[in-house]
């Protein structure tokens, strides 16, 4: 049975297909149309999930969440707050009149314009929002029954949930509606402290450890009201979302003190104490939650899903509690993800087909989109004015390496694009994380971002426990945040606790400097080769040049572009920044030996975040 999953319309649209159960394709628009999150039907991902279905018949296409559940928050919302909400409410109502409300005939449109795809009206399947993000999380997990924890900015009227997985059951068992939302609660000092919603939050993730949480106690006492067991209500005298189109009001600012920072300002002191509020804050609701469902349910496994399990530090703290013995975070949890969840859902709920469980996951590393093979990758290569020269294996991963112990910085571009918000190893930009100069040098003149933004470290994963203070024996999706291990460390944690302000951030902490927050935290990807053969081998012969048995990865792009997904987009992005060298496959570029002409000034063309 084949199963096209879909997700557009919002944000961070995508397809995926699987075959059986097993998945085999995913990938977010973006990646084709080169606009960041794009929220357009994914016509480009899902013909690349067709062509990976190799003229199969699709059975079922599943739509990530049911639009007139989301029009009837609209509506209920508008009556609840009117006329306060009357502006919000005009400015949506033409989309919804125009499109959402008649879903059904526009997704049969756009999928009768794909080459193949004829759907008739009893195949096209509409899943709820939450469930997607749930069944993304405790399918593809190892774990053959599982508490799943959902949380978001909202679905149609979810914003978090709690499910319960057992074989192919799935059931949601309660939740909190909006408008009480954590997700649009760090949405909200996201806002605050001048990042891009839906984007920044990893910023705003970033900068808390600067900062001190003095406003902690003031969010508590005006913004939420927390019980015990981590259920919370928003005090929407302070917030926006509901009645305009901003996320606070004036009486937030007021709360604070200092209106919002205006993008691209300067960054200071107030906010990083903004973020480390409120992260402290996400992590104890977050915290409370997970205790009481462990306690309650008597489980030892938990899946996690939703935008808010991108936050890799509250992500570490739930292993660090535990509460539960064992973790799983979807690497695509955000509405990306909900694509792949979708398509589960039919398949084990709808079909009523049986799961199996794989490890250690199902998500095959989430190295789920397009490749290029040799042929391809050389005739993008020459078409695009590029020199380069073939290295066979036995070559290639010790040059490379020696690349990296000199100082270069690589980009890595290898098998198939990784699904998901991280790059893993096969769309990747490479540093020497000993160098206490790489991590200033990467934002600024690779990626063309703010300074203070820490970078991560990829681990070979049979040596992580020397290096960092692993609360789980693996963390392949960098999707948790732990410590750089004592005898690491150069500095002592007092010292480090008092120079941890933003006039201190490149303060040398650790023998891996580049990769060592102002906390000591660092989020790590552990790489085994079984999962990533190549990368893993990359590692390996690194570490026997300089016995660090890490490099620096970040993901294969500038500042607010997707992740490149093709050669030629590789050859524009190394062209354009002061990467060193560019390996693709076996083909490797020297930026020495490139003619300069084809370089362009190319962050320019993207929005900053």
């Amino acid at each position: 049975m084949n199963i096209l999953g879909i997700s557009a319309y919002y944000h961070d649209s995508a397809a995926a297909l699987i075959q059986d159960g097993v998945v085999v394709a995913a990938a977010q628009e973006e990646r084709f149309t080169r606009k960041k999150q794009d929220a357009g039907f994914p016509r480009a991902a899902a013909l690349f999930c067709l062509d990976a279905a190799h003229s199969a018949e699709i059975d079922h296409i599943v739509f990530y969440d049911k639009p007139l559940l989301k029009f009837e928050r609209l509506l209920e919302t508008y009556l609840s707050f009117a006329p306060k909400g009357f502006r919000s409410f005009r400015a949506g109502l033409p989309v919804w009149a125009k499109e959402k409300l008649f879903l059904r005939s526009l997704l049969t449109k756009e999928l009768a314009a794909l080459p193949g795809c004829t759907p008739a009206s009893q195949d096209l399947l509409f899943s709820e929002h939450h469930l997607s993000h749930a069944a993304s999380a405790f399918y593809p997990s190892p774990f053959s029954e599982a508490v799943v924890l959902t949380m978001d900015g909202v679905g149609e009227w979810a914003t978090t949930s709690v499910a319960i997985g057992r074989g192919r059951e799935l059931r949601i068992v309660r939740d909190l509606v909006f408008p009480h939302s954590l997700g649009l609660l760090y949405s909200a000092f996201t806002s605050y402290a001048g990042f891009r919603v839906n984007s920044g939050e990893y910023k705003l993730m970033g900068l808390a450890p600067y900062g001190e949480p003095r406003f902690a106690k003031k969010i508590y006492e005006h913004l939420v009201d927390v019980k015990p067991d981590g259920t919370f209500r928003l005090n929407q005298r302070y917030f926006n979302y509901c009645t305009g189109l901003s996320m606070t009001n004036a009486r937030f600012q007021q709360l604070f003190g200092q209106p919002p920072r205006l993008p691209e300002s300067p960054l200071e002191d107030f906010h990083a104490d903004i973020a480390a509020s409120i992260q402290q804050v996400t992590e104890d609701i977050i915290l409370r939650m997970t205790r009481a469902l462990a306690k309650e349910t008597g489980q030892r496994n938990l899946c996690l899903a939703g935008g808010v399990a991108l936050n890799c530090v509250a992500n570490g703290k739930i292993l660090a509690d535990g509460a539960f013995a064992h973790v799983w975070i979807q690497p695509a949890s955000g509405d990306a993800g909900g694509a792949l969840g979708a398509a589960l859902a039919a398949y084990h709920l709808h079909a009523e087909a049986p799961r199996s469980v794989h490890h250690p996951d199902a998500m095959f590393a989430s190295a789920l989109g397009p490749e290029y093979s040799p042929a391809e990758i050389e005739a993008a290569l020459l078409a695009a004015g590029a020199r380069s020269v073939f290295v066979k294996d036995d070559l290639l991963f010790d040059e490379t390496a020696e690349a990296l112990a000199a100082g270069e910085v690589v980009g890595w571009f290898q098998g198939r694009m990784e699904f998901g918000p991280r790059a893993l190893g096969n769309r990747s930009i490479l540093g020497d994380p000993r160098r206490a100069d790489m991590q200033k040098k990467l934002n600024l003149k690779i990626k063309f971002r703010e300074s203070f933004r820490p970078f991560a470290p990829s681990v070979l994963a049979e040596e992580a426990t020397e290096w960092f203070d692993m609360h789980a024996p693996t963390s392949p999706y960098m999707l948790t945040v732990t410590k750089v291990a004592e005898q690491r460390r150069v500095v002592s944690a007092q010292h480090a606790a008092a120079h941890h302000g933003m006039k201190d951030q490149h303060l040398v902490r650790s023998t891996i400097p580049a990769v060592t927050h102002t906390d000591f935290s660092s989020r790590v990807q552990t790489v085994q080769a079984g999962q990533n053969p190549r990368y893993h081998r990359l590692l390996k012969a690194f570490s026997e040049i300089t016995d660090c048995p890490m490099l620096i990865n970040t993901s294969f792009n500038v500042r607010n572009e997707p992740i490149v997904c093709t050669p030629s987009e590789a050859f524009a992005c190394f062209m354009a920044t002061d990467m060193d060298r560019l390996v693709i496959g076996n083909f490797v570029l020297k930026k020495s030996e490139q003619n300069r002409a084809l370089a362009v000034n190319y962050a320019s063309n993207y929005e900053m975040d």
